[in-house]
């Protein structure tokens, strides 16, 4: 299941066009702001396809029998250009337990690019939901990679994969690459082309710079 949310006129629309916008990029803070504000978009609608249980809350006056959500998700993020996405989602799962995992492209000589994990931090997944974001879906090869690299602390019941900006390359690569019953995949938009250095176009830049300043 894919949910592409730029197909309907939402305020999704409005924070993809700011954090594209080169001029609205140049106020950080406003860009981790846009980013924050799509992680809560984000969670509020994979809320819609958790498991919710009634419950009994004692009021000031009374008792209300309320639905709340049976088991919170595990949240992961790929550093560093995540962080601010999942700290919007952070704010609605809010009782979460989180994972983070330390992803990069390793470029070689000959042009080409490897993705390396560094550094993985991941609670027991075992029949919980896992909700992982990445701001951009190129390739595809990082979101797969960190999957099965979380996988190796537990099997979810479903996993949700998060990404503002995907390519037509990167969403037909995790389409491939996992089992289509164990994933839903979450994006705001999707454009067509990848370059031969896979960044996205038109795209948005490189998300962590802009976030949180250049890297060497």
């Amino acid at each position: 299941m894919i949910h592409i949310f730029e197909k309907q006129d939402s305020l999704v629309s409005q924070y993809i066009s700011e954090v594209r916008d080169v001029e609205i990029q140049k106020d950080s803070m406003r860009f981790r702001r846009n980013m924050e504000r799509l992680g809560q978009i984000f969670a509020y609608e994979i809320s819609k396809k958790l498991q919710w249980e009634k419950t009994m809350v004692t009021t000031s006056l009374g008792e209300a029998q309320c639905k709340v959500i049976k088991e919170q998700p595990v949240i992961a993020t790929i550093l560093r250009a995540g962080l601010p996405m999942h700290q919007g989602m952070l704010a609605y799962f809010d009782s979460a337990e989180n994972a983070f995992v330390s992803a990069y492209r390793k470029h070689h000589k000959n042009g080409k690019f490897t993705i390396q994990i560094e550094y993985t931090s991941c609670p027991e997944l075992d029949g919980k939901v896992l909700i992982l974001n990445d701001p951009m879906l190129a390739t595809g090869s990082s979101m797969v990679l960190t999957y099965k690299e979380l996988i190796e602390n537990g099997k979810p019941a479903h996993t949700h994969l998060v990404s503002i900006l995907a390519s037509v390359q990167g969403v037909e690569y995790v389409k491939k690459n996992l089992p289509s019953d164990s994933f839903t995949l979450w994006v705001g938009a999707v454009d067509d082309e990848l370059t031969a250095k896979a960044y996205i176009v038109p795209g948005l830049g490189d998300a962590g710079d802009l976030a949180y300043g250049n890297k060497l």
